[in-house]
């Protein structure tokens, strides 16, 4: 059996990062997170996340570059962001209970999912480079 990859996407615009606000389930609710999905038999990272995204979010992106590590979930699950870039629509929140746009000054005050708070330190840097490199 293979592992259960999840990707998410840091979509960065300019200086600040789009956070979606978990509605489900009850003891991740209320909590933020880059906003992706599970990674579909046959498809890529880059596949599903644009998938996902454009569901979740009604955006198209290109995906990008690797941002922070692995994290590595309970339930056997392996979580992995990525830097993305809208190249259409505006992001609309169908699966969350709202979305923000954050600095690099709101990013670790921000009520994270846990799992998710492990890329501060890389959004942190990604934010404050041009071009996110």
């Amino acid at each position: 059996m293979h592992e259960q990859i999840v990707v998410a996407g840091a979509l960065i615009s300019h200086d600040v990062l789009l956070v979606a606000q978990r509605a489900r389930p009850a003891e991740l609710a209320g909590l933020w997170e880059l906003p992706g999905g599970k990674v579909a038999p046959g498809e890529s990272d880059a596949q599903a996340l644009a998938r996902e995204l454009h569901e979740e979010l009604e955006i198209r992106v290109s995906v990008g570059a690797r941002i922070g590590p692995d994290v590595t979930l309970p339930n056997g699950m392996t979580l992995r962001a990525y830097r993305v870039t809208l190249t259409d629509g505006s992001p609309q929140p169908h699966d969350h209970r709202a979305l923000r746009w954050v600095s690099a000054t709101e990013l670790d005050g921000l009520a994270w999912v846990p799992a998710d708070r492990a890329w501060v330190p890389d959004l942190l840097v990604a934010l404050r480079t041009p071009g996110g490199r």
